[in-house]
């Protein structure tokens, strides 16, 4: 166990015993947000874009208990999540690879992993150059999103040699479109000394045949999951050698210097969940994906691994500390509190998030040596 993570144990615990109580309270349905005072839950029915959140919390208590009834409760769930397989949407990767990885080495998550790798592989659009957004979820089909870059990448490379051309084209051609006002973003990482510019990200654009490649109002650029969800895509690229060599040339450098402009920019260690509302509400889940994406980076050797290290545990530490509930709270233990689905809806700003449990409890786990972060 790292430094980082000597103090976090009772949290790891807390969240996980989080899980279970969800569990019974959620039955067969997905859970999506909870309120803040006393912890209920907001659920769906076929589990939407979050689902695979929910069943990779499942799988990591069952890695952490190591109890066979845990076990089932993951397979059970990973299996509800099976019909997305054949859903157009870019957010399979959210869906299939974080409700598939976590489950380790069993062998019914890893065919359903498997068949979504080739789904999306077959709709990977050459002309385009990715994946494009879809319309399962509702609205215009060809948009290149942030949120349909990370678990899709790692899910395409298990795709064979044309997933992982598929997996490189689908992140660079992101990187060129969102981080395109960043002259940085598009050339390997600079020679000149100081620390690299914010950086100046569209989190959606939409196609049109006339015009090619236009910015959407919403997500609005100064989105914080905006820069987490590509900071955690870059992430998954640069942990696999495969794919941080594959893409353009140089393309490992361009991945360190794209992780520098995404974390040179957003509030340290808690973001807003709107940079443009300074004061309203933080988003917890953004600060808990960039946690999970630095302990990555910290596993690519080089200068910055130690940093990176030092920087996610700042940010567990501070999640823990004054954004996770205790005992004594009035409100269950366990819940990663102040997450934000949708500042501008005013939808669940002060909640607690699937997703954000997901990812504090995938850090914490990874911190213990119960799961190998490079990995999921």
């Amino acid at each position: 166990m790292s430094a980082a993570g000597a103090g976090l144990g009772p949290a790891l615990e807390a969240v996980m015993e989080r899980v279970a109580v969800t569990a019974e309270a959620v039955g067969p349905r997905f859970p999506l947000y909870a309120a803040p005072d006393d912890g209920r839950w907001t659920t769906t029915g076929r589990g939407s874009w979050t689902g695979g959140f929910w069943a990779g919390l499942l799988w990591l208590r069952a890695r952490y208990t190591g109890a066979e009834a845990d076990r089932r409760a993951a397979a059970a769930c990973t299996a509800r999540i099976e019909p997305w397989v054949a859903a157009d949407t870019a957010t399979r990767g959210l869906i299939l690879w974080y409700g598939t990885a976590p489950a380790g080495d069993d062998a019914g998550a890893a065919a359903l992993r498997t068949r979504a790798a080739r789904a999306v592989l077959a709709a990977h659009d050459r002309e385009l150059g990715l994946v494009p957004w879809g319309d399962a979820l509702g609205g215009p089909r060809l948009l290149a999103r942030v949120d349909g870059v990370p678990g899709t990448v790692p899910l395409l490379a298990g795709a064979g040699p044309q997933g992982v051309a598929a997996a490189a084209e689908h992140l660079h051609r992101h990187l060129d479109l969102c981080l395109g006002a960043n002259p940085a973003a598009k050339a390997p990482a600079a020679k000149t000394p100081g620390a690299p510019a914010p950086a100046v990200l569209t989190p959606a654009l939409r196609f049109d045949a006339g015009t090619g490649w236009q910015p959407c109002a919403d997500p609005p650029p100064g989105w914080s999951r905006g820069r987490a969800w590509l900071l955690l895509a870059v992430a998954d690229a640069r942990v696999r050698p495969e794919l941080a060599a594959a893409g353009p040339a140089r393309a490992a450098d361009r991945l360190d210097t794209v992780s520098e402009l995404l974390l040179a920019q957003g509030a340290f260690p808690v973001p807003a969940a709107d940079d443009a509302r300074p004061g309203g509400p933080l988003d917890t889940s953004a600060a808990a994906i960039t946690a999970v994406a630095l302990l990555k980076l910290a596993r690519v050797p080089g200068p910055r691994a130690a940093q990176y290290a030092d920087r996610a545990g700042v940010i567990l530490d501070r999640l823990v500390a004054r954004h996770v509930s205790g005992p004594g709270s009035g409100r269950p233990p366990g819940m990663l509190l102040d997450g934000c689905y949708d500042a501008g809806k005013d939808l669940a700003v002060r909640h607690e998030l699937v997703w954000g449990d997901f990812f504090l409890a995938l850090a914490l786990a990874a911190l213990h040596g119960v799961v190998d972060i490079t990995r999921i």
